[in-house]
């Protein structure tokens, strides 16, 4: 059989596809990868210390499944440089795991008629409605879904490396900025919408978020690990955080974040999820604004928080190493999907 001949064109391709899949290699998140492919383990713990070969420091989960005796799992360090072992009760920053106690408190007092859905920034904030564009259209319901199109105050230079100490340091650095969006035109994540909104729990009842929240939700429920602050609390309790390329323990820096152990966290989000916190009117309104899980994400902590309701689990997940710029989140994804495959399993 005659052998086609090859064209210099087709040549030309061929060494382009050649050289792109040599280069995309490089790229290819590796660790991911090898997570991904290495088998998963017959048991949690197990699936808990591999964990720690995904490059984090310490990792903590808590379970609690329908019909069976709550689950702690940890591994790693609790601090690494004193060499103390992860404690499944540890306290840790939540983060945005925060919004959804705030949603929570928010749905209440829209309930009792203490708020309005429809009421406006510039109607809740008079002094600022010439600092957000669109503040006459804005809705608090458009705040809670995250359709506002505020600016993102996360999002502006230098606030992780020098956050701000003040909730009007925060605002500040979102004022006067151009929306991102016309009001309830899309969604975008932006943490401006909830510090707004706890400024308003605490004008609307006086008390600050933390103590109504601890008044209508951590109270009724029980749970007294659950705290407003690192100011609040014994440090020595508060699990070390770590980012990759930092040799220093960061746990003292200080991002504004509730502080709660695996299961306080997990006590909330199974009452959230199962309708034993809320009223019925409640929860019917809460379904319609927001979220029955979450993520947070701050330097040195990352959590999820979700229930599984096939499976009637709640699985609450600790990890404390973090790199905006790596694949850390990628993993901790990884770890807790394959956690929950096994309890699929068993």
């Amino acid at each position: 059989m005659k052998k086609k001949k090859v064209s210099k064109a087709e040549w030309a391709l061929r060494v382009v596809l050649l050289v792109g899949t040599i280069i995309s290699m490089f790229y290819v998140p590796w660790p991911v990868v090898k997570g991904w492919l290495t088998p998963i383990p017959d048991t949690v713990q197990e699936q808990v210390e591999q964990g720690l070969n995904y490059g984090f420091d310490g990792v903590v989960v808590y379970i609690d499944q329908g019909g069976r005796t709550p689950e702690y799992y940890a591994a790693g360090w609790h601090d690494r440089d004193r060499k103390i072992p992860a404690d499944p009760n540890a306290l840790f920053k939540i983060a945005s795991i925060d919004k959804l106690y705030t949603a929570s408190a928010i749905t209440r007092l829209v309930a009792n008629g203490q708020l309005s859905l429809d009421g406006t920034v510039a109607e809740y904030f008079p002094e600022f409605a010439g600092r957000f564009e669109n503040s006459d259209r804005i809705t608090l319901r458009m705040l809670v879904k995250h359709r506002s199109g505020i600016p993102n105050y996360t999002d502006t230079p230098s606030f992780w490396s020098d956050p701000p100490t003040s909730q009007m340091e925060v605002l500040e650095s979102a004022f006067d900025l151009p929306a991102e969006f016309e009001p309830d035109a899309k969604w975008m994540y932006c943490n401006t919408n909830y510090l707004l909104l706890s400024m308003l729990i605490e004008k609307v009842t006086g008390k600050s978020k933390f103590e109504y929240i601890k008044k209508v939700i951590l109270d009724p429920l029980g749970l007294v690990n659950t705290f407003a602050s690192i100011h609040t609390i014994d440090m020595n309790r508060l699990m070390s955080g770590y980012y990759v390329g930092v040799i220093e323990d960061i746990k003292s820096s200080d991002y504004g974040c509730m502080i709660a152990t695996a299961e306080d966290v997990g006590a909330f989000v199974r009452t959230l999820n199962t309708g034993t916190l809320l009223s019925e009117k409640e929860q019917e309104l809460y379904s319609e604004l927001y979220a029955y899980d979450h993520t947070g994400l701050v330097p040195g902590y990352m959590s999820r928080a979700k229930y599984y309701e096939d499976l009637d689990a709640v699985v609450i997940q600790f990890v404390n190493t973090t790199n905006f710029d790596g694949y850390e989140w990628n993993l901790g994804s990884l770890l807790n999907r394959r956690i929950v495959k096994i309890l699929r399993n068993r």
